[in-house]
């Protein structure tokens, strides 16, 4: 359905991929994966036809409905949710309307018929079942919406986001381009994603930074490296094992044939000058010369190395939440809760949007009072908030916005950055020149350099690459002290939690020991 013909494209003088070939069919379902800046979002866009590339030559099948993912959340304030979803399809919302004003006016002439005609016969070729509305509010109610009639001005903008996937998904396009539709969706909201992707029929390609969500929904993985875009078969994890494999492979090449060259030039240098095996090192000099040791190409990806020390070892007393009671108009935050911090405590935050998570992070660390907050005399609190980019601002360099609110030791600094793959050279940006997962990576690397023992981080894997997730998974299972982490990365749960703590909506918190995996099954046997 997509052929993808020697595609190259340069972004001013750096070459993001080059010579691309690829044949993208129906009923597979492509995860786009690669390091921050190494080209996805620009490929998807050449795919669209948003963005020229340099050569090379991309085709879509004429006549194939494509559906692109929005991002400006903001762009249907005077709509209704209802008719948002039907201006995916721009040409029945036209024909909808047009006619409820025809049929309003009341003014039936023969040219007024005649109009009326022709559009009834556009929304029997846009929807021939007459379904629209049945699908839209089928839609609607399962990602958590009742009021269907509400502005879209009227709800919550952490909402807002699931009525632009909505609004792709309800005209079943042929193609479907998704740029990190995970993004501000809640568990809930995901899963659902994930099963209308899986029911798609024609070409999905998606980019993630969501290693559970690729497991569960692509067919294919398209890998941005090396300045190539390869195709391999299967999900995330299934490339995880093909890649790996391919590289200690082209390693083990390249060592076999360097310790062939190695043996030749040993012959060669020994018995060059000897008559009687000249003829011998003649050839030997032969196979030396057609002998290709190809470079091993580096990766654009890098792990970074994160790792929280405690500064102070964690007493038995942490915090402990009591009588917390908090509403916002009609909507209670919290409801005579208590909250009680134990040594050890893994704690995930999970929810959908805007049920009070972050109120909590906030009332935990004193930015909100709603309550009795006790927090233990050996505590040393280390906060990750949802605003940290807001707040790195200015013309400071790296190193020296690190060192501004203590004088830390430079040196340190520079190895803390070093960790967060921030080089020499890049440690002398200004911080307000940093991409969203750079300030992202400057916060964590702010937290190591605190060594705090107990962590409060809210959703701190936003704008994170797969890599990074990783190593934050890993560093909050190693650390040594207690955490409390907002996220909606189930693999990033998975990967620390002990304890989940579930914000309901309405007051409803639901505060289980154990893992996120342990949780789900406890609801399931309680259904």
């Amino acid at each position: 359905m997509i052929e993808v013909k020697s595609l190259t494209h340069r972004f001013g003088q750096q070459l993001l991929f080059e010579d691309v070939n690829l044949s993208l069919k129906p009923q597979c379902r492509y995860g786009l994966i690669g390091a921050n800046g190494a080209g996805k979002s620009t490929f998807l866009k050449i795919l669209s036809g948003e963005v020229e590339f340099s050569s090379g030559e991309v085709e879509i099948l004429p006549n194939k409905r494509v559906g692109i993912l929005g991002q400006n959340q903001f762009a249907f304030e005077n709509y209704t949710l209802k008719d948002a979803v039907l201006l995916g399809n721009k040409r029945l919302f036209d024909a909808v309307k047009e006619k409820d004003r025809l049929y309003l006016s009341e003014e039936f002439t023969d040219e007024v018929n005649d109009r009326l005609s022709e559009l009834e016969i556009i929304t029997a070729e846009e929807d021939p079942n007459y379904e629209y509305e049945t699908r839209i509010e089928k839609i609607l109610s399962s990602l958590g919406f009742t009021n269907f009639d509400l502005k879209m001005s009227e709800i919550e903008n952490s909402q807002k986001f699931k009525i632009l996937l909505a609004q792709v998904l309800f005209p079943k396009p042929d193609v479907l381009f998704l740029d990190e539709p995970t993004n501000n969706l809640d568990l809930e909201a995901i899963a659902w994603l994930e099963r209308e992707l899986n029911l798609h029929e024609g070409v999905l390609v998606v980019i993630s930074h969501d290693r559970h969500f690729l497991n569960h929904v692509c067919t294919h993985i398209l890998d941005v490296d090396f300045k190539k875009i390869r195709e391999f078969s299967g999900n995330y994890d299934d490339w995880y094992m093909a890649a790996n494999l391919i590289a200690r492979q082209a390693q083990m090449e390249r060592e076999k044939k360097l310790k062939e060259k190695e043996e030749l030039e040993r012959f060669i240098a020994r018995f060059s000058a000897n008559a009687s095996k000249a003829r011998q090192a003649t050839s030997r000099a032969k196979q030396l010369s057609k002998l290709d040791i190809a470079e091993i190409k580096t990766s654009s990806r890098r792990d970074p190395s994160i790792l929280f020390r405690c500064g102070r070892e964690i007493g038995n007393e942490l915090v402990e939440m009591s009588g917390l009671n908090l509403s916002y108009g009609e909507k209670t935050i919290f409801k005579h809760f208590d909250f009680k911090l134990l040594k050890g405590d893994k704690v995930a935050i999970i929810g959908a949007n805007g049920v009070g998570k972050s109120t909590f992070c906030k009332t935990l660390v004193g930015e909100v009072v709603a309550g009795k907050v006790h927090v233990g005399a050996t505590i040393e609190l280390g906060y990750f908030s949802q605003e940290c980019m807001s707040e790195i601002r200015g013309d400071m360099k790296l190193y020296e916005w690190l060192r501004s609110e203590k004088n830390r030791d430079l040196d340190e600094i520079r190895k803390c950055l070093g960790r967060m793959l921030f080089s020499g050279i890049e440690q002398e940006k200004a911080v307000n020149a940093l991409s969203g997962g750079e300030k992202h990576r400057l916060n964590l690397s702010r937290l190591m350099l605190e060594k705090p023992n107990l962590l409060v981080l809210d959703e701190p894997n936003n704008h994170l690459d797969l890599e990074a997730i990783i190593a934050l998974g890993e560093a909050l299972f190693e650390f040594k002290g207690a955490a409390l982490c907002v996220s909606h990365d189930r693999e990033l749960i998975d990967a620390f939690a002990n304890r989940i703590l579930h914000f309901k909506g309405n007051g409803e918190i639901v505060d289980f020991r154990g893992s996120y995996e342990e949780y789900v099954a406890s609801m399931e046997a309680e259904k």
